[in-house]
């Protein structure tokens, strides 16, 4: 039987586990963005180079890059598939996202990457990811390889000590905007919504036409 990710927890472990995935890591406190096209549609603010080269597996076992994956302007998000609801909300938020997009004639696509490589299999992430978007792609990996694009996009996640098996993982919650030939652009902060993040996407991609 397909294990299912656990969404249930108690009140306490809930606000234990939300307290440092809220937080805002230190690094982002500029933005890298030189094009001024782009650099007009720009709604946060981050610090120095995030995103980068990595190396996942995809759904299907295969080995993929970073080419392989922003074939079409991506809104790309790191999680895992056991979080009890900040993971789920923002893949929905992400998804609808993408849908409006296409409804306006944009292909986009969210893309997940797991940060909880033990648990999550790359063909778990997959699948877990297809809930939110149709052409959604789940990515995990080797410890390494996740730790890899973890430092590339400047993502923090730190797992919590096991209670009976069971762990949380504190992590940032930032959704990354990339276009495809020029990387990334933007972050979103998990309060904004659907249409805030679609007409964000659209503008660069707009921007960079």
């Amino acid at each position: 039987m397909r294990r299912q990710p656990l969404v249930i927890l108690s009140a306490a472990a809930l606000l234990l586990g939300l307290g440092a995935v809220a937080s805002l890591p230190s690094v982002l406190s500029g933005w890298r963005g030189g094009d001024a096209a782009l650099a007009a549609c720009r709604g946060g603010v981050t610090g120095g180079d995030i995103g980068g080269p990595f190396t996942l597996v995809d759904g299907q076992g295969r080995t993929v890059t970073e080419a392989d994956v922003f074939t079409e302007p991506t809104i790309l998000y790191f999680g895992y598939t056991f979080c009890p609801d900040v993971c789920p909300l923002d893949m929905a938020r992400n998804g609808e996202a993408a849908r409006i997009l296409e409804s306006r004639g944009i292909p986009a696509r969210p893309v997940f990457v797991s940060v909880d490589p033990a648990r999550d299999t790359p063909d778990w992430a997959a699948e877990w990811a297809l809930n939110f978007h149709d052409d959604a792609v789940g990515l995990s990996g080797s410890p390494e390889q996740v730790d890899a694009a973890k430092r590339a996009w400047r993502v923090y996640a730190q797992a919590q000590p096991a209670e009976d098996g069971f762990y949380l993982v504190d992590h940032s919650t930032f959704s990354y905007l990339v276009l495809p030939e020029v990387g990334f652009v933007d972050f979103v902060r998990r309060e904004e919504s659907p249409e805030a993040v679609a007409d964000r996407l659209q503008c660069f991609v707009e921007a960079a036409a």
